[in-house]
């Protein structure tokens, strides 16, 4: 039978010998397994008197821990030396240029709002929301639309079937119901703005099924005629950055505002080309005008107290405007090469300090 010493020497010769982890393995195996030869050893002290059992015993533990630590040290150097040689092999060529990647860029329309907002919001205006789908008497009845008027007819607005508390339900052809409800739910002062979507049976060049509008209210004791003109003023030559855009105000109708009034703003046309600023013409930009009484009555405000202005504006129309886009189709089209065109870094976030869109 092999002696201790014996075994123990072949098999640390064998451990420092082990030119990689598989080979160190398989001495392992062979030395301290359930067949290897320490193990052997070890079954083969029963046949001992109980001294020399005991001390064979305490000399095997001594060599099996030896052989043990052996081992993991031999397994340190050889990961090492692997991990070396793999650093070697798998170099990075940092010269080489980047993969390049795809940025996203901010839709024209979301551009838009977020300049509204600023513009507004440095006037103490607040964003109010409301649903898409509206009854028709928050949509019509509330805002003084008559039941003749076009508006209600089925070739202009969408109907969904159902009713909402005996009212038939609408896709909403404005944002004024978000007024509507604002009135409702608080009490005055207001100022609020309310940007959204809205739905017309209308679509061509100019005209979608769905668009997008900004609408303003303005609810006090003291509010008249003259702050609506200073703020629409300032909100359109804040917008198109021309300090002296001209601006002019024509006397129109709308049910919900008594007096109502059309925008003009100063543009030249010259060889199919359209310029905003100084000219010889006029461009119509927006409606406006003070909040009818019945509008107020019908949202219980006390109209022999309070009085205010209201205006609306869409925002693909000065969006296209500002940006030389010519048609309102391709906001909708989910084109990306338009969108890159036509897009917006996401990093240039509007504000009157630092600058609206470029």
């Amino acid at each position: 039978m092999e002696t201790l010493d014996t075994v123990r020497a072949e098999a640390l010769d064998a451990v420092g010998a082990a030119a990689d982890l598989d080979a160190l393995e398989q001495v392992r195996v062979r030395e301290l397994g359930k067949k290897g030869r320490l193990t052997l050893l070890l079954k083969s002290l029963g046949g001992l008197d109980a001294e020399a059992r005991k001390a064979a015993g305490q000399a095997l533990n001594v060599a099996k821990e030896a052989l043990a630590a052996a081992i993991e040290a031999r397994k340190g150097e050889l990961a090492r030396t692997a991990l070396e040689s793999r650093l070697a092999g798998e170099k990075l060529d940092i010269t080489l240029p980047v993969r390049p990647e795809m940025r996203g860029s901010i839709h024209p329309i979301s551009q838009t709002i977020d300049e509204v907002i600023a513009i507004f919001g440095e006037m103490g205006f607040t964003v109010a929301e409301g649903p898409d789908i509206e009854d028709d008497w928050h949509n019509f009845t509330a805002l003084n639309i008559p039941p003749e008027h076009p508006a209600r007819q089925e070739m202009d607005t969408f109907y969904l079937p159902g009713t909402r508390d005996g009212h038939r339900l609408v896709l909403r052809t404005h944002t004024s119901p978000v007024q509507i409800r604002t009135m409702c739910r608080q009490p005055p002062p207001l100022r609020i703005i309310a940007p959204g979507r809205t739905y017309r049976c209308d679509s061509d060049a100019t005209h979608s099924p769905m668009f997008h509008q900004v609408e303003g209210l303005v609810i006090d004791e003291t509010t008249h005629m003259g702050h609506l003109k200073g703020c629409l003023i300032e909100f359109l030559r804040a917008y198109f950055a021309i300090d002296d855009l001209p601006v002019r105000f024509r006397p129109s109708h709308f049910p919900f505002t008594e007096p109502s009034a059309e925008v003009d703003i100063g543009c030249s046309r010259t060889r199919g080309s359209l310029k905003i600023g100084h000219g010889s013409d006029w461009l119509e930009i927006l409606g406006c005008g003070m909040v009818n009484p019945k509008v107020l009555k019908a949202c219980g405000i006390d109209a022999e107290r309070y009085q205010g202005f209201a205006f609306g504006v869409g925002l693909e129309r000065i969006t296209m405007l500002k940006h030389g886009i010519p048609d309102l189709r391709t906001f909708f089209e989910s084109d990306l090469r338009w969108l890159r065109h036509y897009g917006f870094s996401a990093l240039d976030v509007p504000s009157l300090a630092f600058g609206l869109a470029p």
